[in-house]
């Protein structure tokens, strides 16, 4: 009941923030990582899902496009590899070995068919009785040119040492992209909150932690949101979410960009 507590005034205060250009500070319940591929027949209902998803501020939710179904006759354009290697890792953790399209993962615990809004929720109030999940806000700010990320301490020492990754997410918001050919040839589909790239910030040890990041090294003229995910365990064993945000970055590189041009 205390963590509730304690999410709850972290939210009121991460939406008093993010009145402020530029600032958000997380304490949601779900992080969601919709693994999909353009290949799919199966996989747009829940690409328009996982957008419906993302418009609810106690959600982080990601789409991590795999490449699974290439060989069908459609290269997937947004795949990466990593995320494929991270979907069989999720599979091996579990012990079920299940990888699919639309697979969603839920707090990095359990999985669901990805057009099921009714067992993600059922997954999202199950994985949240656990009282690790969401338990670190995180507070996400852009300004001056950097994405800066900061981690308040635990509020208890954990029994055990804490063993955590923070990762940054670099994301394109929304893109369509018309398929050729394959299982959905015809069709133009929207993604949303596209992971376009992992970037390892450092461990998490239980104390207050910052890392600042130039959002130069992480803008390719798409990328106009960035994700941080704190997580168990490694990037070949993911564990369980201790905490996730997202920030809109887009406003913040155009205004940089402004004012270095200005200066010149």
């Amino acid at each position: 009941m205390q963590r509730r507590h304690l999410a709850s005034a972290s939210l009121v205060i991460g939406l008093l923030l993010f009145a402020s250009y530029g600032v958000a500070a997380a304490a949601p319940r779900a992080l969601l990582e919709l693994f999909t591929s353009q290949g799919c027949s199966s996989c747009p209902p829940a690409d328009k899902l996982l957008g419906e998803l993302a418009t609810d501020s106690s959600i982080v939710a990601l789409s991590l496009p795999i490449d699974m179904w290439d060989y069908l006759g459609w290269k997937d354009t947004l795949a990466l590899p990593g995320h494929s290697l991270r979907q069989r890792a999720y599979a091996r953790q579990r012990g079920d070995r299940q990888v699919y399209t639309p697979q969603m993962v839920v707090n990095g615990v359990t999985h669901v068919l990805g057009s099921d809004r009714a067992a993600i929720e059922q997954a999202i109030a199950q994985t949240d009785r656990d009282a690790e999940v969401m338990s670190i806000p995180v507070l996400l700010s852009a300004a001056g040119g950097d994405l800066t990320v900061r981690l308040k301490a635990e509020p208890a020492a954990p029994a055990e040492p804490m063993d955590a990754e923070v990762w940054l997410c670099p994301l394109v918001s929304a893109i369509a992209v018309a398929i050729g050919r394959g299982e959905n040839s015809g069709r133009t589909v929207t993604y949303h909150n596209v992971v376009r790239a992992w970037r390892k910030l450092g461990d998490y040890s239980g104390a207050t932690s910052t890392w600042s990041v130039p959002l130069s090294q992480i803008a390719d003229g798409h990328i106009d949101a960035a994700a941080i995910i704190v997580q168990k365990g490694t990037r070949e064993k993911p564990g369980l979410v201790l905490g996730a945000a997202l920030l809109p970055i887009g406003r913040q590189m155009t205004d940089d960009r402004q004012r270095t041009s200005n200066a010149h």
